[in-house]
């Protein structure tokens, strides 16, 4: 009785422990059984906030789902725009699961990197649209807002159908093929959604943010060059300007130069000249007054610039008129 009594214990412990689920903080979670999400009286799927729950032992299995906004990183690729320029743009999205049951079933049991997959390649293709339309001065200026704006309804909502002339195919068809599937493991219990929005993936895109556009390597590389031969081009020409400005300056200090000596020597030729004339007058003057004693004085000078040595010798005959005051004054005298 005993050993009953204990082993009916144990069952009940086990049945309580199983029965319990805990959901953590940030987490939701889902109940399957069967492989199918239960549901209420109005076919919503059950959702469990965070706290202790209970389920069925065996029967139902639980899935928890991180309720929390997340991030994706988007690798940085190659857009081209209206104006046919390719764009390398860098971006990322925010998001969060919207319908956890209808999430749970179109990534697989709610993998998240098969959800990422999908909304990767549905925001690729909307972008890569969007920038089509518009050219590089609306994507890098004001327009950038509503860029990330429209693509991130355009998510959300899907395509218009024919009124929407940004197409998505090779996206549409992955998420409409997710949304069948959806569709077909619910048999038509859940509410109908467009099946090339996120929405018919339980997703809600909250934002969409572009971090970076950059021009490819070499667009960049030709710019530079072009740039650096404009800047080359511009210096050629001021080196030039300056060259012919520094020979300008060079040639008119140079005439200068040549017009202040010329004159100086003017002035110079005509100084020498007033002064010979002075002197010349002077001798004159001086000439006038005493004329012997100007030509004994000139004798003088002569005779000493002729005998400056010892040996000099001069031959002339004794009656030369320049050796007559060399002279006796009698003989001198006529």
């Amino acid at each position: 009785m005993r050993k009953s009594v204990i082993v009916v214990a144990v069952v009940v412990l086990v049945l309580l422990f199983t029965s319990m689920f805990i959901v953590p903080e940030g987490q939701r979670g889902i109940v399957v059984r069967f492989g199918k999400v239960l549901r209420d009286n109005e076919n919503k799927p059950l959702v469990y906030s965070p706290g202790l729950h209970f389920k069925i032992p065996f029967f139902e299995t639980v899935k928890t789902l991180d309720a929390r906004i997340q991030t994706m990183d988007n690798q940085a690729d190659r857009f081209v725009t209206k104006e046919k320029k390719d764009l390398i743009v860098d971006s990322y999205i925010k998001w969060r699961i919207s319908d956890f049951s209808r999430y749970y079933l179109a990534t697989g049991g709610g993998d998240i990197s098969q959800a990422e997959l999908l909304l990767k390649r549905k925001f690729s293709d909307r972008l890569r649209s969007e920038m089509g339309r518009l050219d590089v001065k609306d994507i890098v200026t004001d327009s950038r807002g509503r860029l990330t704006t429209d693509v991130r309804d355009a998510l959300n909502t899907g395509s218009a159908g024919v009124d929407d002339d940004v197409r998505t195919p090779a996206a549409d068809d992955a998420i409409a093929s997710a949304a069948a599937r959806v569709e077909k493991e619910t048999q038509g219990k859940v509410a109908a959604v467009n099946p090339n929005s996120m929405a018919a993936l339980g997703i809600d895109v909250v934002d969409v943010r572009i971090k970076q556009i950059n021009l490819p390597a070499e667009v960049s590389d030709a710019i530079y060059n072009r740039m650096r031969a404009e800047r080359e081009s511009v210096a050629r020409s001021q080196r030039s300007q300056g060259q012919e400005e520094a020979e300008k300056i060079r040639a008119q200090a140079d005439y200068q130069v040549t017009k202040t000596l010329a004159e100086a020597q003017r002035q110079a030729l005509i100084t020498r000249g007033e002064g010979d004339a002075e002197a010349t007058k002077l001798f004159a003057d001086a000439f006038s007054k005493d004329p012997d004693f100007f030509t004994f004085v000139r004798s003088l000078r002569a005779y000493e610039n002729s005998f400056k040595g010892d040996r000099d010798v001069i031959v002339m005959s004794p009656d030369s008129d320049f050796l007559r005051f060399m002279k006796s004054p009698a003989q001198t005298t006529h």
